[in-house]
């Protein structure tokens, strides 16, 4: 079996006596192990400070500082605290070797020494040591590969909101983890004969179920499917230009079909509000599959939820969804979320609440981005430090006065 000592461990013997340290560090030399000494424990702190040691041998009773004070102060520092420390004690101080178990040592070493305890002892704390650098190098890697999901994830969202004359466009995403189930898109629907700037603008905002790298991977799927098929269908031969709502309908049942067909098996589904908007009539086409309602503010005050006409997308092929028409006009507002924003909790486990978000977005706002700063800043205020429960995501349209 392959030891620590054959892979180059380097300890550091840490005791006031001379006979001690030259005994130690020969019998650890003999093993195939790199070996320093300090003669104090102030000597010890300065040895770690400059060299990289897979374990400490340390005395308890020593000049200047202590044993006692140095493991105090090995565990307290987050660069240090892996490294595993054994106490050098005689048998009769069992008190002191209790005491240092309490301040996180590893194990102890009685005197006189022993040399198979002494070897075994090294071994196991060593062993210990490997395994948790092993697993700190698997969670590096990890967190590579998470990060890299992340930045590939964030570039599905749009770079840039379309925009009309006349309307306003803001969004605001903020993940739980860093890979996120949530998604929004907005973008340009063209019509026959008509450039990637105009025609209808598609609206969405998403959540797929559960958490982390499985929702993450099927917000892409929702994501590319959703858009690919708006934007491809819109062009599609024998299609008239002007059956909006065949289109809308078409590009959702096709999605929930092909998820629920090909895809079945992983039980994922997402909830989510699409809207088709003709920026030159304020005419919105809108399927809401199984989200929360978005909510439409009048320029009076009034508000007029949206509520579902469908089930979640993905769940059964052949489900129905029905297509419904809103008018936006001039200072009318629309924001869809999801239900992250609600269930925002406080670190004292206060959810934010539906009824404080709609307070929020009802209040007098002078664009889009100023209303949903406005909710992010109490979002902020809320959840302060908490752990994030789940993904933020906030898409408003406001249709300027």
């Amino acid at each position: 079996m392959e030891t620590y000592a054959s892979q180059g461990g380097r300890i550091l013997v840490v005791d006031d006596n001379e006979m001690n340290r030259d005994m130690l560090s020969r019998r650890l030399e003999r093993r195939g192990y790199d070996v320093a000494t300090a003669d104090n424990g102030r000597q010890a702190i300065e040895r770690v400070e400059s060299g990289d040691f897979d374990l400490v041998l340390l005395d308890v009773m020593m000049p200047e500082m202590n044993g006692y004070e140095v493991l105090e102060r090995l565990k307290a520092d987050a660069d240090w605290c892996h490294i595993p420390v054994v106490m050098i004690s005689a048998v009769d101080e069992m008190d002191s070797i209790v005491r240092c178990i309490r301040l996180g040592a590893a194990d102890y070493l009685p005197k006189p020494f022993n040399a198979t305890i002494l070897g075994a002892r090294v071994e196991a704390c060593l062993d210990r040591k490997r395994l948790h650098d092993r697993e700190q190098l698997y969670a590096q890697g990890l967190e590579r590969e998470m990060e890299i999901g992340r930045r590939i994830q964030a570039g599905f969202l749009p770079a840039t909101l379309p925009r009309a004359e006349g309307w306003d466009l803001a969004a605001r995403f903020r993940p739980a983890r860093q890979c996120a189930g949530d998604f929004y898109d907005a973008f340009w629907i063209p019509e026959a004969g008509e450039g990637s700037t105009s025609g209808r603008v598609g609206l969405v905002v998403a959540d797929v179920c559960d958490k982390g790298v499985g929702s993450a991977l099927f917000m892409a799927l929702f994501r590319s499917l959703l858009r690919a098929t708006a934007q491809g269908f819109a062009g599609a031969p024998g299609v008239p230009a002007a059956s909006a709502d065949a289109h809308l309908h078409h590009l959702i049942i096709s999605t929930n079909d092909y998820i629920a067909r090909t895809h079945g098996a992983a039980n994922m589904f997402a909830t989510v509000f699409f809207g088709e908007l003709d920026p030159r009539t304020g005419d919105l086409l809108y399927v809401n599959a199984g989200h929360d309602a978005p909510v439409v503010v009048r320029a009076s005050g009034e508000v007029e939820r949206l509520p579902p006409t469908g089930p979640a997308l993905g769940m059964l092929p052949g489900l129905p969804f029905g297509v419904e028409a809103i008018l936006l006009n001039p200072g009318d507002a629309l924001v869809a979320f999801t239900d992250g924003v609600a269930d925002a909790q406080s670190p004292e486990g206060d959810f934010f609440t539906e009824g404080r978000l709609l307070d929020l977005v009802t209040a007098p706002s002078t664009s889009a981005g100023a209303l949903l700063d406005g909710v992010e800043g109490a979002l902020a205020a809320h959840t302060r430090d908490a752990e994030p429960f789940d993904d933020v995501t906030l898409l408003a349209v406001l249709r300027r006065g």
